[in-house]
């Protein structure tokens, strides 16, 4: 699919918009349905409902072919990070236009038609948009986070391969990194550069400085279960 004309782009969008809001609005009735007692109008909402899903991800597919999956089993780490990221790059971005834009000016609207009871809606999903939105940012953080401590279980792995292979020996380097600390429970590395934004710890804070009350952003280890970060390496058969 060609999404180069901003026409078609804006058709499926539309056509996404369409469909998701029917699903919604079929679950809607089927449960006025259920409610006055007719399951079999109830089923035949849900059913539709199910149908209309299938029709916005067929949309929602042309629109963001890099997250349609083919097999699963034959995407990397990495790809598959980048596939989640990317989920979640659009839900921070959904969410964070409507607390900004979408129901401020919502609310804005109802104030000038003087409805009070929308202003008060939309100023409660103003709200709940924000709280989303950080959820998602956290998490989104957090693979962040995630990428070094899965690059150190490569590493760890590939050294204890070649120790296996009768190489040397399975060890760490010597030296620590400077600056660098890991979570010995969760294998969270503490990066000076990167620092820790969401906890308020800003990027070239040594971690000295780091309050003892902060707490791994990965498992929540405390600040004491920190250590040195030795890179693995393969040491020297005796």
């Amino acid at each position: 699919m060609d999404l180069s004309n901003p026409g078609t782009q804006a058709n499926l969008e539309a056509a996404f918009g369409g469909e998701s809001m029917a699903n919604r609005k079929y679950l809607f009735f089927a449960d006025v349905a259920k409610q006055l007692g007719n399951g079999e109008l109830a089923k035949l909402f849900r059913d539709t409902a199910a149908q209309e899903t299938e029709h916005a991800f067929a949309h929602f597919r042309l629109l963001h072919p890099e997250l349609v999956i083919a097999d699963a089993t034959s995407l990397s780490d990495e790809q598959k990070q980048a596939m989640l990221k990317r989920c979640l790059d659009l839900a921070i971005e959904g969410e964070t236009y409507e607390y900004t834009t979408m129901y401020p000016n919502f609310a804005a609207q109802a104030r000038t038609d003087r409805d009070a009871e929308a202003e008060a809606e939309f100023n409660g999903q103003i709200s709940e948009s924000q709280d989303h939105a950080a959820i998602l940012r956290k998490a989104a953080s957090n693979f962040g986070f995630l990428t070094p401590i899965e690059h150190h279980h490569a590493e760890r792995y590939g050294v204890a391969l070649e120790a296996l292979q009768g190489q040397g020996t399975a060890g760490q380097a010597a030296a620590a990194v400077a600056g660098k600390w890991i979570c010995k429970v969760c294998s969270m590395i503490y990066d000076p550069a990167i620092g820790d934004p969401d906890s308020g710890i800003a990027a070239g804070t040594p971690f000295e400085a780091i309050a003892d009350d902060w707490i791994c952003p990965i498992c929540l280890a405390r600040k004491s279960s920190f250590i040195p970060y030795h890179e693995p390496e393969l040491l020297a058969a005796a």
